[in-house]
């Protein structure tokens, strides 16, 4: 019992771990999006081709932007620029730039 009871709390500790890793940082997120910001800082800005709204990301929930770079990453979403972008970051890279984001107005 005393090693089940051990075992669960190292697991929890992981866990508890694991969460805290996932945590974004909005410092480190505000110097990763430097190349971000070129078009989803600027309010009203469009692609030139193929001509579409670029989204502004301040303020969007942070789980969002971590599953949309994500989904880039793994070609799920199709735009070539976006995919060249997400292609490099870790997961610790995409929570700090949607920290960031999400921590704008």
């Amino acid at each position: 019992m005393k090693k089940l009871l051990q075992g669960s709390l190292l697991s929890c500790a992981a866990l508890m771990t694991s969460v805290v890793w996932a945590e974004g940082d909005i410092g480190a997120g505000k110097i990763k999006s430097e190349t971000c910001i070129g078009c989803h800082g600027i309010p009203g800005y469009s692609n030139v081709y193929p001509t579409y709204r670029v989204p502004k990301l301040g303020g969007q929930h942070a789980e969002y932007i971590v599953a949309a770079l994500k989904a880039y990453k793994a070609g799920e979403r199709d735009h070539e620029t976006m995919h060249a972008n997400a292609a490099g970051l870790s997961d610790q890279d995409m929570a700090d730039i949607a920290a960031f984001f999400a921590s704008l107005d």
